[in-house]
């Protein structure tokens, strides 16, 4: 099975949102991976029950570089992320040393 889980999210976003809604954390996943698949892996690496998963997913964004030697075009790296839901009561330890 491939990788599903690739990092967690620690951006000044994610930390206000997980400050003000307490059991919500974000994770960088896998763009093949759905829900489902995200829900187990969670489940099975922190040992947590999770609640709703939301996914979102970026394109990568079109770039265009001047140099002396001419013009280059090409496109960022797109990903997945994933905003997690867990049950009421339940933390990520390792999310919380970060």
């Amino acid at each position: 099975m491939h990788q599903v889980l690739i990092s967690p999210l620690i951006t000044e976003k994610m930390t206000n949102i997980s400050a003000e809604h307490q059991g919500k954390y974000g994770f960088l996943v896998n763009p093949k991976a759905n829900k489902v698949q995200i829900a187990k892996a969670i489940e099975e690496k922190f040992n947590v029950h999770v609640a709703n998963v939301k996914t979102i997913n970026h394109r990568g964004k079109m770039k265009t570089q001047f140099r002396k030697s001419g013009r280059f075009t090409g496109k960022t790296a797109g990903y997945k992320k994933a905003i997690v839901t867990l049950k009421e009561g339940e933390t990520i330890e390792l999310y919380e040393e970060v």
